[in-house]
């Protein structure tokens, strides 16, 4: 696939609510990634992250667009210094206002440990990152073991739905 976005996701109903767009576009040149396929799986998973509050305030369905930047583990490491004084790469940062960051390299590398191919863990992040804005936190052991079981049946649900 090329390093473009994939094609926006219309809005769409889930019973009386609008769905966000989630736009997904690949800033890094390193792995090749299946857009489409990210795409489908994240749309797919769109409804159930909605459904599924974490016990902060939910944002997620206020917001008309979510955008995601796939990137370098040289920008991640920078934005992660920059907002959360931590040194180095990580897998994922959420932004309240609708973005996500996704940190290819260490999808790539974590991918293999835990049984997924790159497209499903850069899916898993995504997703990682939209319970993030519907209110789920990872900062202390218990909540980020439920938010770790919530995105893992998300992603299960979303690659059988395709």
């Amino acid at each position: 696939m090329s390093r473009r976005s994939a094609p926006n996701n219309p809005p769409h109903r889930m019973g009386d609510s609008l769905l966000p767009r989630v736009t997904i576009a690949n800033r890094q040149r390193s792995l090749r990634l299946d857009l489409a396929h990210i795409r489908r799986v994240v749309q797919a998973g769109l409804p159930m992250c909605m459904t599924e509050a974490g016990p902060l305030p939910p944002l997620l369905g206020s917001l008309p667009e979510v955008g995601v930047s796939i990137v370098s583990p040289s920008v991640m490491s920078r934005v992660h210094k920059e907002f959360l004084d931590i040194d180095g790469p990580t897998d994922v940062i959420t932004f309240p206002y609708g973005e996500i960051l996704v940190c290819a390299s260490v999808a790539a590398e974590n991918a293999g440990h835990y049984g997924n191919s790159l497209d499903d863990e850069v899916a898993l992040y995504i997703i990682h990152g939209l319970l993030h804005l519907n209110g789920f936190d990872d900062l202390s052991p218990a909540p980020a073991r439920r938010m770790r079981s919530q995105q893992a049946k998300i992603l299960k649900a979303a690659l059988e739905s395709r």
